[in-house]
């Protein structure tokens, strides 16, 4: 498997993943070969999500797409990914974020990792830290939370039941949630979703009070062995998260750009 084709799995794997919220949510959405946008609604400026699934010739020819694009949906908000650098949305009185790996991790054993759940082990400082998958809507609404108050999503606080994350997600095929308790009390999440061809791994999330006790590593190796093991995991890092993800065997394939709009263009 060569860069190319590693970095467009991720790149799919992406889309799906949100192309599958947008079933849930009843959004609309537009695919077509290297492109893929949902119009996220739950509120008029709730900012849509745009993914560059493939390489393009002509950055000014997908830009004026684009323009079209947000000029139909009455856009006031979006993040969009392009994985290959070549756009300048400025004009669209957009910012571009730092430049974030997007990261691929090949099948294998994961290291340090119990293939028992719930994967029972513990923090830095000695407590027990209990990882499960949460199979029930009471337990992914704690999952919702924690996303919400700890990646953070500060466009969905304050944290309403549902409204994030509905719990018909967990009846998409591939879609599964994880979640990290010390003591009983929840402290960190994450979710994957397979596509049948990789598991994307989403929304790492460690609630403010128990960061730098090792929830994070503990969660994402429970989902790395019980997600879909025989697969590729895939990944964007933040700087926060890149060194763990590179300690559990994640490498580099490119770096993404990340343009986002938090209001109307002037």
């Amino acid at each position: 498997m060569n860069t190319n084709s590693r970095l467009e799995r991720a790149n799919d794997n992406a889309t799906a993943f949100w192309l599958a919220q947008a079933r849930v949510h009843g959004w609309e959405s537009r695919t077509r070969p290297g492109l893929t946008a949902v119009r996220c609604a739950r509120t008029p400026d709730d900012a849509h999500r745009i993914v560059v699934t493939r390489p393009y010739a002509e950055p000014a020819v997908l830009e004026q797409e684009l323009a079209a694009l947000l000029d139909e949906w009455s856009t006031i908000r979006f993040t969009l990914e392009d994985p290959y650098g070549g756009l300048d949305l400025t004009r669209f009185g957009a910012t571009r974020l730092p430049i974030m790996p997007v990261m691929v991790r090949d099948p294998g054993p994961v290291e340090g990792a119990t293939t028992d759940l719930p994967a029972v082990s513990e923090t830095h400082d000695g407590e027990t830290l209990t990882v499960d998958e949460a199979s029930d809507g009471d337990s992914f609404a704690l999952v919702e939370r924690t996303i919400v108050e700890g990646f953070p999503l500060p466009a969905r606080r304050p944290w309403v039941r549902g409204e994030a994350l509905p719990e018909p997600l967990l009846r998409e095929p591939g879609w599964r949630a994880w979640l990290g308790r010390v003591g009983g009390t929840v402290a960190g999440t994450c979710l994957t979703y397979d596509d049948g061809q990789a598991t994307g791994v989403y929304w790492v999330a460690t609630l403010p009070d128990w960061r730098g006790r090792g929830i994070a590593k503990a969660v994402l190796q429970t989902a790395l062995v019980h997600a879909h093991p025989d697969r590729p995991a895939t990944l964007v890092a933040t700087s926060v998260g890149e060194p763990l993800y590179r300690k559990l065997g994640f490498t580099e394939q490119a770096r993404t750009c990340w343009w986002i709009r938090t209001s109307a263009a002037g």
